[in-house]
């Protein structure tokens, strides 16, 4: 059986498709695919051969492959598009198309001059799938909500944890002193992660420090930086730009509690992450975030500053009280999203 994955997102690993790619081949790279020959899609083929060798085939990405007449001409058994928004499709019709679903977030966010080009596009994606699946309950129904979708196989594949195994003797230090406890969140720097009402909420609040990971260097983190800086919050509130994996395993390990106001989240894997160090962890209430936290975490009603610095201060005294009863919910949650399980899944609608 051929299976083309168009993986070619892989190379960002520091947004949330970019480390699905990776951990769902990752982990396919260790389950019996001795009868599948299954190649990778990806800028830098190389990189992955390395880390791979011979259990995949390879093939590099280039921005010509958006265009028609320069697609991969090769015939497969099985194309897999592993994210709504890839660009690069099949020259040739595959015997089975599969699209994964992560959100169609841009229905909402962009302006209405492209919407109806994006639309178009994914639209006809849709239209090319003979098989659907989505990464949330949440997913699946805003699509549905958006979107006519084709009477073809749906299915509901969670995300697996990118902190399922801890770093082992993490050497990591942050290179600015921490005199004070903090609260961590990560995430890219754009306006549906609502990082402005968490810092917002640190101004009335003196005994901890706010730490925010993610890349920074982009108009909403401008924007944040600026908050900080003109309401002298800079004791307060720390960028620390992109991290690696040692890094955020530090903060996570670390910190007092997880912060995550997001409005938009077709999953949202942060939080799954910072349950893994059994860590109390603090959602919105909106898309997927309630599906993907459970009755493992605490969620805002709205964004007030002072309604969510009472809530978070108050539950946290109620979690350290009842630290027994929270931590095994929490690392019960945490445990359910395996990448393995998402892996074999996906293995399972391939045959």
């Amino acid at each position: 059986m051929n299976i083309f994955l168009e993986s070619h997102n892989i190379n960002n690993k520091a947004g949330g498709l970019g480390t699905f790619n990776y951990q769902v081949i990752k982990a396919i790279s260790k389950l019996d695919i001795s009868n599948k020959t299954i190649t990778l899609n990806a800028k830098y083929p190389e990189k992955l051969e390395n880390e791979f060798g011979k259990i995949f085939k390879y093939s590099k990405y280039t921005s010509l492959e958006r265009h028609f007449l320069f697609r991969k001409k090769k015939k497969y058994d099985v194309w897999h598009s592993l994210n709504q928004n890839t660009k690069v499709e099949p020259f040739f019709k595959p015997k089975k198309y599969i699209l994964t679903i992560h959100d169609v977030n841009f229905v909402e966010e962009i302006s209405s001059d492209m919407k109806h080009k994006v639309n178009k596009k994914f639209i006809k994606k849709l239209n090319r799938a003979d098989v659907i699946t989505y990464i949330s309950e949440f997913a699946k129904q805003q699509t549905h909500r958006y979107f006519n979708v084709p009477n073809v196989p749906e299915h509901i594949i969670y995300n697996g944890n990118p902190s399922e195994k801890r770093i082992e003797n993490n050497t990591f230090l942050p290179s600015f002193n921490l005199e004070k406890p903090f609260f961590y969140s990560i995430g890219d720097f754009i306006p549906r992660k609502n990082f402005l009402s968490i810092v917002k909420m640190m101004e009335t609040i003196e005994e901890y420090v706010l730490i925010i990971s993610g890349n920074n260097n982009k108009e909403y983190g401008y924007e944040i930086e600026k908050y900080v800086k003109d309401n002298n919050l800079q004791d307060r509130v720390i960028l620390t730009g992109k991290v690696s994996d040692e890094a955020k395993q530090y903060y996570l390990e670390n910190c007092t509690a997880f912060l995550f106001p997001s409005i938009r989240e077709g999953f949202g894997l942060p939080p799954i992450e910072a349950m893994k160090f059994e860590k109390p962890v603090f959602l919105s209430n909106l898309t997927s975030l309630p599906e993907i936290g459970g009755d493992a975490a605490f969620y805002w009603d709205n964004f007030d500053a002072k309604y969510m610095k009472d809530f978070l201060l108050s539950k946290l005294e109620d979690f350290n009280t009842n630290k027994s009863f929270y931590a095994p919910k929490i690392r019960e949650r945490a445990d359910f999203f395996s990448w393995e399980k998402a892996a074999k899944e996906y293995l399972e609608l391939y045959k």
